[in-house]
């Protein structure tokens, strides 16, 4: 712990931007001192109004650095407020008040009139700088107590957790009370983490790379000056590996941190460890175009072919103490959702069984006819409180691997062994709890078999995964170990695609009254910010573009948001809040000097868009921040771009084996 006193300059003065930062000196806090809350908000400032990953991580680092330093048990809250979040994913609590309550709290804090504030709102479009600008105007007779990272915090979670009674209005007073004792700056970040929507530019993996630079600095301020250093660079990546497998394993910052302060980041795994109750992010296959790209990728291993069923990913969990839980793939508790599972679980566990961590797929089923139902049935259930009395559902999980088991995590080891602990452990019983279908192949004409079979029997196509070499289970890893062969990847783009509607063109003819065309968006985790990617009007139904319409319009905001990514010739009819998940199909990508997907990454320039894109369904399962990333958009374009040189290169060579043989017969004919 350092102990040298900080400078006694201003707090308002506070810069976290500025160069040769000292994380002792340049604070605004003393040591042990409660970190306060406008050194945060200043910290958002600072990073909304730079460009830049890097700079956006100095900066953060340098705030996160201090907190270290000066106040650690500040930390967590810090990191917590930073993602816009109270407790970890999985525990379900989540910030996110309506606007019409954040506009009655605004109101009575600051004297202004309602009517006012909402023209405002709606000419700025963003209910942190009408805060902002409310605050500035105001003027207090009694200058309030400083607010802190830590009150701020814990306001938050109470307001988040809080039930019974008269619960609007005893929200609505810890708001007004955060409101009256903010800053001007304070009341901006304060009122869009309220409305869940903090969008500072600066995503999850870019603050576990601050928290590992800030931590570095921490243990030797001379590596301040080593930060454009090759060595230096190569250090952080190895740490920010570390740090971010840890996290994987352990997604909950209220172990990470302390383990991260504690122990350093090579001895993180003694405290932050894969274990039952906790999930894990799963891990995801990479799409491939056919029988013939799979060989290629998986030649000389040996591999398996599963079905891919259409339903939502399960991750079930045993703890010791005999508890079930159920979560989804973006860590989800919907222990809820399914009392059926949590009933069935003891009857297919084998008397030796104490722990498990299975991961599965919840699909709706067919009892009567014993068939697989389509992902929109599944989709009617009730997502929470669901009682077993009410279910009209039937779910059947089909298992395909075992990811920890009694005491041990088993992503070490290869899928054939684990797929054996799975087999040997458990009781499968038809309709209920069942083994994905599964066969071991490595012939072209066969595993095309296997593929139209799994069709047939109402999958999406087939999961093709290493069964010895290179079958370790990678975390949170989208693996070339597990490849997917969907129906649809056989012609157009090898993947459909998970995106965001951020805006809609009004509909004519046959589709007046309703959106007849929306814009989309991909989600760039780097900048924390949505790109668009296309424009889409076919693959909806009447009945569709109805539902779509009705749901879309509560979302619907004056302008685009500052963290939407679009050009300015794209203009839409209608803006909407970033809340729903599309999933698109496309024919192919290519580059476009109008979208913004993937821009810089690509063409420094240009950005990707989507040819031909249809609507398949939507994505209730998934987040705005769990789309298709602007990573993902420019990895599928290069993809498709090595498909295209290998069959033109392909092309070019039977053209010369036919000119060849063309020579051969006319000179043959000469003679």
């Amino acid at each position: 712990m350092f102990l040298f006193k900080p400078s006694n300059e201003n707090k308002n003065s506070y810069d976290p931007s500025k160069s040769k930062y000292d994380m002792v000196n340049d604070a605004c806090w003393k040591t042990n001192e409660k970190v306060p809350f406008i050194a945060l908000a200043k910290t958002f400032s600072a990073i909304e109004d730079v460009s830049g990953r890097l700079k956006s991580i100095e900066i953060m680092s340098n705030y996160i650095s201090s907190v270290m330093a000066l106040s650690h048990e500040d930390l967590v809250k810090s990191i917590y407020l930073c993602l816009n979040k109270v407790a970890p994913d999985y525990e379900g609590i989540e910030l996110g008040i309506g606007t019409s309550l954040l506009m009655k709290a605004l109101s009575e804090a600051t004297g202004r009139n309602m009517a006012q504030l909402k023209k405002q709102l709606n000419d700025i479009g963003d209910i942190g700088s009408c805060s902002e600008i409310s605050k500035t105007n105001q003027r207090l007779l009694v200058q309030p107590k400083p607010l802190t990272v830590q009150h701020v915090f814990d306001t938050f979670k109470s307001i988040a957790t809080m039930t019974g009674r008269n619960v609007m209005s005893n929200k609505v007073e810890k708001i007004k009370s955060l409101i009256t004792c903010s800053q001007p700056i304070e009341s901006r970040y304060i009122m869009r983490a309220l409305s869940g929507k903090m969008r500072i530019g600066l995503g999850e993996k870019s603050l576990i790379t601050a928290i590992a630079q800030a931590y570095m600095i921490y243990k030797n301020p001379d590596n301040r000056k080593q930060l454009d250093s090759e060595r230096f660079k190569e250090k952080l990546n190895k740490n920010v590996s570390l740090l971010q497998t840890a996290f994987n394993e352990c997604p909950n910052y209220d172990k990470l941190i302390p383990a991260l302060l504690e122990n350093g980041f090579d001895d993180l795994s003694k405290s932050c460890y894969l274990i039952p109750g906790i999930p894990l992010k799963p891990m995801l296959a990479h799409p491939t175009k056919g029988v013939r790209e799979v060989l290629q990728r998986l030649e000389g291993l040996e591999f398996t072919c599963e079905y891919k069923y259409d339903g939502e990913r399960a991750q079930i969990h045993l703890d010791n103490q005999g508890k079930i839980y159920i979560y989804s793939r973006n860590q989800e508790n919907n222990t809820g959702k399914y009392p059926d599972i949590v009933k069935l679980m003891p009857d297919v566990m084998k008397s030796d069984v104490k722990s498990f961590i299975i991961d599965c797929e919840a699909v709706a089923y067919d009892v009567v006819n014993k068939q697989i139902l389509p992902f929109q049935v599944l989709s009617t259930r009730k997502r929470k409180n669901v009682e077993e009395s009410d279910i009209k559902v039937h779910i059947c999980l089909f298992a395909f691997d075992l990811i920890y088991f009694n005491d041990e995590s088993l992503v070490k080891k290869s899928l054939y062994e684990r797929r054996q602990l799975l087999q040997e452990n458990f009781e499968f019983i038809e309709g209920q709890f069942m083994r994905a279908s599964s066969k071991d192949l490595n012939d072209i004409d066969v595993i095309q078999e296997f593929l139209d079979e799994s069709i047939k029997n109402k999958c999406e196509g087939l999961m093709v995964k290493t069964l010895h070499k290179d079958a370790s289970y990678e975390i949170a890893k989208r693996s070339f170990k597990w490849l997917k062969l969907k129906k649809d990847y056989l012609e157009g783009t090898g993947d459909t695609l998970d995106l965001i509607p951020i805006g809609a063109y009004y509909g004519r003819g046959k589709r007046t009254g309703v959106y007849g065309g929306f814009l989309l968006a991909c989600y760039d985790d780097k900048n924390d910010e949505f790109q668009s990617i296309c424009k889409i009007g076919t693959g909806f139904s009447d009945e569709d573009l109805a539902t779509l319409s009705t749901s879309l319009k509560d979302l619907s905001i004056s302008k685009p948001k500052s963290y939407y990514n679009v050009d300015e010739t794209l203009k839409a009819d209608v803006w909407f809040e970033a809340n729903q998940v599309w999933e698109i199909k496309c024919a192919d990508l290519s580059i476009s000097p109008v979208y913004k997907a993937a821009i810089g990454i690509i063409d420094p320039q240009k950005g990707i868009s989507l040819r031909f894109p249809r609507f398949i369904k939507v994505r209730d399962d998934k987040k705005p921040e769990d789309g298709t990333t602007a990573a993902q958009v420019a990895e599928m374009y290069l993809n498709q771009e090595n498909q295209m040189n290998s069959a033109n290169n392909e092309d070019d060579n039977n053209n010369d084996e036919q000119n060849e043989s063309n020579s051969k017969s006319k000179t043959d004919e000469f003679y």
